[in-house]
């Protein structure tokens, strides 16, 4: 099965996005299709893990009162807030990657040969206990297999699978920290842990560059073969059926 490029680089809001993202899971399932989609968002958005207590941990009042665009994902993890960054999406069969775990680790280090590609020292985190789901933002502090530049995390990742199929997706962050999580968490938070490739390289790093790189990076790594495409209109279609989940509050503030 070759895989399926998509550089969907047209900003979407954070409902349309997780509709496209749980769209390609759902082929996966149906068809066992390959896909990687590169993508932006627009407006800046908040989203939260699937399993997080959001409407306990975070204040809803005050993300209403900003105007934050905000969404669950169909993944588990922690909040993130998506601005200047490029966000992955891997949907594929879990076989495919060779388990949950190592397709984890698989796909990090595809990332980690992107961004050495520019100019970054990355390396996986060593081994370390999970985060409890309430220790605040994603970027809070790396875990096993996660990406860090001088200890610094710069991408955060999260998982779903059904049936066979998986999905991963995750931000690599460009040119915002994730401080904002903090300010709209209930009691303390914990340190912002993130860096955005910007800082750390003292350059400003383009969001197609990093499509770019991500692309490359991930065509010599998995060689089966590579279609490259337009904007896919039946995932578009197919999309609008996830819409009023995901844009709806009933499932962003479920827990």
């Amino acid at each position: 099965m070759r895989w399926l490029l998509w550089c969907d680089l047209s900003p979407r809001d954070g409902g349309f996005n997780m509709s496209i993202d749980q769209t390609l899971l759902d082929r996966v399932g149906r068809s066992g299709e390959h896909w990687l989609r590169l993508y932006t968002w627009r407006p800046h958005c908040l989203s939260f893990g699937r399993h997080e207590r959001a409407a306990e941990r975070y204040d809803r009042a005050g993300i209403e009162r900003a105007r934050l665009d905000v969404v669950r994902r169909p993944t588990g993890g922690r909040a993130v807030w998506h601005a200047r960054e490029l966000t992955y999406a891997v949907a594929a069969p879990i076989a495919a990657l060779g388990g949950l775990r190592t397709a984890y680790l698989e796909i990090h280090r595809m990332l980690q040969d992107a961004l050495r590609r520019l100019g970054a020292q990355a390396s996986l985190a060593e081994p370390a206990r999970p985060s409890r789901l309430d220790a605040g933002s994603c970027f809070s502090q790396p875990v096993g297999g996660e990406l860090v530049v001088g200890g610094r995390k710069v991408v955060g990742s999260a998982q779903v699978r059904e049936g066979g199929a998986l999905l991963q997706h995750g931000s690599i962050l460009l040119g915002d920290e994730q401080r904002l999580v903090g300010t709209v968490t209930r009691g303390e938070a914990p340190d912002d842990g993130s860096a955005p490739l910007g800082e750390l390289l003292g350059r400003e790093i383009s969001v197609n560059d990093t499509a770019a790189a991500v692309a490359q990076a991930a065509r010599e790594r998995w060689e089966q073969g590579w279609e490259d495409g337009p904007e896919p209109a039946g995932v578009l279609q197919e999309a609008e059926t996830h819409l009023a989940r995901f844009r709806s509050e009933g499932w962003t503030w479920s827990r």
